[in-house]
């Protein structure tokens, strides 16, 4: 009896016993986790005022995405043997000068995906890679200062394909206005003089012409986040058939060592490329599209994959 009352308070014992270590294990956790929180925030501080110097800034934030597969002799689908692959990479790039005076700003987005589909039965098919998503746009925008906020600009931005159609079409708009920095990381630009140059082989879908040009950009990068979005419109003075507008969204998320998670999502409007489309088929719809009686639906894309910041 002795020893079961001894056993039974030796338990006891060991449980207060433990009991009390994990409390003073988590109590120190705790402590440690709020210096961790208090370091980081004097970091982050210290990060602000560096970001608040003039100067240049540069980063770069991208994303890859893949999916291979194979199949041999699986009868239960319509193509037993075949080798497939997505594969799509975006690149998201700036390099801004900021000066007392003047400022400078500079930005690419690269997005481009490739798909392939090999019918090992089926000599004839493609057996490479063909591009899919091809977008390439560069952006440079220079300022003199009027006030904090507000400045006299001129811009320059080109966009085009890069995997297939290079420069056709290709855009340049050039153009003289103003732009408006509300908030830190954000640009508002609005220039009602400008030309947009339009580069195609079929003059009969594209066409040049003078216009209004704006821009909103919002480029941010929050602890591990990265987010960018870009709103880009053209709105022509001759012909609203001849404006377009860009819309994309780009997000990354740090995991471990600047790797992380990241999607992507653009939408544009463009009559101008939906009769050019609709002029390349084989054979061309009737009656004859033209700007005036052709769809033109939205065009989207978006990405979602493995993301890299540096």
């Amino acid at each position: 009896m002795k020893r079961l009352v001894i056993s039974c308070l030796a338990t006891l014992a060991f449980s207060a016993g433990f009991a009390q270590t994990i409390d003073e294990l988590k109590a120190e956790q705790a402590a440690k986790k709020d210096s961790i929180n208090a370091i980081q925030g004097r970091v982050d501080a210290l990060q602000s005022q560096i970001d608040a110097f003039p100067g240049w800034k540069i980063g770069a934030f991208g994303t890859i995405g893949a999916n291979l597969s194979k199949f041999n002799n699986w009868y239960s689908q319509g193509t037993p043997n075949n080798s497939s692959g997505n594969i799509g990479v975006t690149v998201n790039a700036y390099a801004n000068l900021d000066k007392e005076k003047f400022f400078w700003k500079n930005s690419a987005n690269i997005n481009l995906q490739w798909v392939k589909l090999d019918d090992k039965d089926d000599p004839t098919d493609n057996e490479g890679f063909d591009g899919t998503t091809d977008v390439f746009n560069i952006v440079s925008l220079y300022g003199y200062k009027l006030n904090k906020n507000f400045a006299i600009s001129a811009l320059g931005e080109y966009r085009t394909s890069i995997i297939n159609n290079f420069n056709d079409p290709g855009y340049l708009d050039l153009g003289v206005g103003a732009t408006w920095t509300p908030i830190a990381d954000m640009v508002v630009v609005i220039h009602p003089l400008n030309y947009n140059f339009v580069f195609a082989d079929n003059d009969a879908a594209y066409e040049s012409s003078a216009g209004a040009k704006i821009v909103v950009d919002y480029t941010k990068k929050i602890g591990a986040i990265n987010f960018k979005t870009n709103f880009s419109t053209f709105q022509s003075y001759e012909d609203g058939d001849l404006s377009n507008w860009t819309w994309i969204n780009s997000f990354g998320y740090t995991l471990w060592k600047g790797i992380g998670l990241g999607f992507e999502f653009g939408l544009r409007s463009n009559k101008q490329e939906a009769l050019g489309n609709a002029l390349a088929q084989t054979p061309v719809p009737t009656p004859t599209p033209t700007l005036g009686n052709i769809d033109n639906d939205l065009q989207s894309y978006y990405l979602f994959g493995l993301n890299y910041s540096f």
